[in-house]
């Protein structure tokens, strides 16, 4: 039996990989492991290890990586003093790591420096912030790379790794975005208790390569929500680095009655949102990859996500009150087309599966090669 260990630090990652671990889970030949970490384990953040407690897995261990003093590096040294110790205790024969976050980069130096089999999911991808640093960094220490599209496999053989590491799977949230799994949308507003009738969607993060500007970025964002005249619902950014200054801009939305504020929302639940909502706004990878296959108009803020596959009819503004003013005034009557297919049908579990159950992959050198092009 091979034991896999999966590490997810952020609703975000988990969103991706949950489908992974759920078709592993009803299989006889594997044992399952999840190594709960990060904005998971925060209070602040809406303490979303609930939703993967919810999910019933077999094995979930969970380590607090955060103090408030934290950076990143600082951070990335605790994850991986946690889970050095968690994968000397069960000594898995793979671990599974998603994205570009530093809790991936703790999993992925952990497996490469005791060396067990590091499976990368999306990389070879690109954004332009410091996140790109980190992904590349795993795929670098990654023995197996799980990717999304065929440009992201062109990029890892571009970085010199062997094609027969690099098995295209799709993007493992489409699975979920188009399954029987989503409830409708009476459900999540009666759970929420959301009262519009119509609404759309605000998540904006972070840019830690510009944190210095971060704070007028924030307060020129809810300015301009503030001018507007649409209902939100507001998700938390992440924990990275400035997300204490968009928290801070926040507290004007609170007492307004066209915004409904949330530290979190449960993936199957927001998708639903999203799907039903009159348009996103902000710079999560949320306008990147699930608004364009619903067909649901982007607004897209500044540089977060600048590089990344973009086949959607997207508003790219800066980060002035002015132009993200001007986006919202003519986004009614913006009329969009739902993206080309880019990430796979929504079999990655799948396909994720297929990969594992062949010997091929088991017998993959652990001694990483650089090939040539």
């Amino acid at each position: 039996m091979k034991k896999i260990l999966f590490l997810t630090g952020t609703r975000a990652d988990f969103g991706k990989i949950k489908s992974l671990i759920s078709i592993l889970e009803k299989q006889k030949e594997f044992e399952v492991f999840v190594f709960v970490t990060g904005m998971h384990l925060q209070q602040e953040y809406g303490y979303t290890l609930i939703e993967i407690e919810r999910c019933k897995f077999k094995n979930i261990h969970t380590f607090v990586n955060h103090t408030h003093e934290t950076t990143m590096d600082l951070t990335l040294a605790k994850t991986i003093e946690g889970f050095s110790s968690y994968c000397n205790t069960i000594k898995p024969d793979m671990i599974v790591v998603h994205g570009d976050r530093v809790e991936t980069l703790a999993g992925a130096i952990v497996g490469s420096l005791n060396n067990i089999l590091v499976a990368h999911i999306e990389g070879g991808e690109v954004s332009g912030t410091v996140d790109e640093l980190i992904r590349h960094s795993v795929s670098k220490l990654s023995h197996i790379h799980f990717a999304s599209n065929a440009e992201a496999e062109k990029r890892l053989i571009q970085m010199g790794e062997i094609k027969e590491s690099v098995f295209t799977i799709g993007s493992p949230d489409i699975d979920i975005m188009f399954s029987e799994q989503l409830p409708d949308l009476a459900t999540v507003k009666k759970y929420y208790n959301i009262l519009f009738e119509e609404f759309s969607i605000v998540m904006f993060h972070p840019v830690t390569t510009e944190i210095n500007a971060m704070k007028q970025y924030t307060e020129n964002f809810v300015a301009a929500l503030l001018q507007d005249n649409h209902n939100y619902v507001v998700i938390y950014p992440n924990n990275d680095l400035g997300s204490h200054f968009i928290l801070d801009s926040y507290e004007k939305l609170k007492n307004n009655e066209r915004f409904k504020i949330f530290p979190s929302l449960r993936f199957e639940y927001f998708l639903t949102l999203l799907k039903n909502s009159k348009f996103i706004i902000g710079n999560s990878s949320a306008g990147i990859r699930e608004a364009p296959y619903y067909g649901i108009p982007i607004i897209n803020i500044g540089t977060r996500q600048q590089n990344r596959a973009i086949h959607a009819d997207i508003i790219n503004v800066d980060y002035s009150e002015s132009e993200i003013e001007e986006a919202l005034s003519i986004i009614d009557s913006h009329k969009v087309q739902k993206t080309e297919n880019d990430f796979g049908q929504g079999n990655s579990a799948e396909l994720f599966l297929n990969c594992l159950q062949k010997s091929d992959i088991w017998q993959l050198n652990h001694q990483k090669q650089f090939r040539d092009s």
